[in-house]
């Protein structure tokens, strides 16, 4: 159970920070703090992951996601820069407009506030960094949205296009909905979502309701023959 723990945790981390993690990281990132739970940590990395030379384990399937990733946004930041670009350069060509002032226009006073440079860099900013923020889903209510981002800010992990693509993914893979994905991480304190945590979540109810099932049936058959 450490082990399986360690893992999900450490998959999830690296994820989320789109980066790899040292011993000392690793054992940070996982909340490791039990000689067992340190154990634990270096079993994983040493079945499941790759030291390289700069001291860092790798997970190749991870690497692979996250590389392919960084591409896909590499070139749509390209398209975009060369859209910019073309639609600047069609602006400039275009004949300027000479807007003359109504009749009787009062002059701007020494009150009104000057626009200068640096306001509007500062608004360009601010713009930007609200545009970059990941908005919420249509599909995912209000109330699942603000429990999943409060469960996120807590663990200092905000959320990315990235982890959000991912979760998207292992949702589909898992046949259920985004909103029931972000649901059971606002339940069990997920930070993420994948497939395989749902299937053990559900095989791991299934063997408690059989357990349950078996010892119910045992009780009845020892009442029937006078054993209890």
């Amino acid at each position: 159970m450490l082990q399986h723990g360690a893992y999900t945790l450490l998959l999830d981390t690296c994820y989320d920070r789109e980066s790899f993690p040292t011993l000392d990281e690793a054992i940070e990132w996982t909340w490791a703090s039990t000689e067992a739970e340190i154990e634990a940590v270096k079993f994983v990395l040493s079945r499941f992951f790759t030291l390289g030379n700069d001291g860092r384990y790798v997970q190749d399937r991870l690497l692979a996601e996250l590389l392919d990733y960084h591409a896909k946004a590499d070139t749509n930041k390209r398209i975009a820069i060369d859209r910019e670009a073309k639609r600047r350069q069609k602006s400039t060509n275009r004949a300027p407009v000479v807007h003359e002032p109504p009749p009787n226009q009062e002059p701007l006073t020494n009150n009104q506030e000057p626009i200068t440079k640096d306001k509007e860099e500062k608004t360009k900013e601010r713009a930007r960094l609200k545009a970059a923020s990941y908005a919420k889903p249509s599909s995912v209510s209000d109330e699942v949205w603000e429990g999943f981002s409060a469960l996120r800010k807590a663990r200092r992990s905000p959320i990315t296009q990235a982890s959000m693509r991912l979760i998207e993914r292992d949702a589909e893979k898992a046949g259920i909905s985004l909103q029931d994905a972000l649901e059971l991480c606002c339940a069990r304190g997920w930070q993420g979502f994948r497939a395989d945590w749902y299937e053990q979540s559900k095989q791991n109810q299934q063997n408690a309701r059989n357990k349950r099932t078996a010892e119910n049936f045992k009780s009845v058959e020892y009442g029937e023959t006078g054993l209890l």
